[in-house]
Order: C-alpha cells, then structure tokens, then sequence
C-alpha cells in the first residue's frame, strides 16, 4: 500500500497531518504499537522539519508485510551540512519556530534513533530527501 501527502512550508496548523493519518492507518492494520509508536515519532519529527525549514514538501508512506518505508522530499535550502546537522541540540531554525516550541535540534537524531533504515541527502539551495523505514 502506498500513501501520499503534501506539506505546506510554514503550515505550522497544519503540521502532523500526515503523521496521524498513517497512526490511523497502522491501527486499522493492527501493527504492533511499539512498532507504530516508532514510525510516528519519526515521521511527526521529519514533517516538522519540513514545515519549520522548506517551501513545500511531499510523503510518501509505503506499507507492506515486512515494514514500513517512509520517503521525505521538499524544496527547500537545503543542509550544508548534514553531519553537523545530526549533533543533538544543533539547530537553525529560526526564532520564530523556536518561540513555538520547535527547532530544539532533536529532530534527526530522533529520527535516526526510531527507524532501522535512514538515508539523508541534501543540496544546499534545491532541498533534501530523506528515506527511513522500520521493519515489523
């Protein structure tokens, strides 16, 4: 089964919409909760991240018997540098989002600590993609 979702940059109302929609979807298949407790955590973190730093964004969720694979794009600008980018606490999000409660620089190490595969990739002024996955 395949999901897809589009992301507003700045939407911030709006944020976590894709996320809930595949908790839904996950319940309805009856995955284990940790399994689905997992995905969420990490999906909510990388659809914040577009919505705090790019234009626009799109999801792609794909459910099969054996995991669950979680594709992330957006046009944006980009992370110049990605290793930099994955230190805890690190963050360039603006005052802005850090007045709302986002941009503490948790994000991608939370993501990367919930997901069995995570793929990032960047280029400074086009956007970036990241792919995850968790097995089941």
């Amino acid at each position: 089964m395949q999901f897809d979702f589009e992301v507003e940059g700045g939407n911030f109302s709006k944020a976590g919409t894709a996320s809930s929609e595949v908790k839904k979807i996950l319940n309805q298949l009856n995955v284990d909760y940790k399994v689905i407790k997992r995905v969420v955590v990490a999906l909510y973190e990388a659809e914040v991240n577009i919505v705090a730093h790019a234009y626009r964004g799109w999801i792609t969720a794909e459910i099969d018997t054996t995991s669950i694979r979680l594709t992330l794009e957006d046009e944006g600008p980009g992370i110049p540098d990605i290793e930099k980018a994955m230190e805890p606490g690190f963050s360039t999000a603006s005052a802005k989002v850090r007045e709302m409660g986002f941009g503490a620089g948790m994000g991608l190490p939370n993501i990367k600590k919930n997901t069995d595969e995570f793929k990032l990739e960047s280029e400074v002024g086009k956007g970036t993609r990241l792919e995850m996955a968790v097995f089941l």
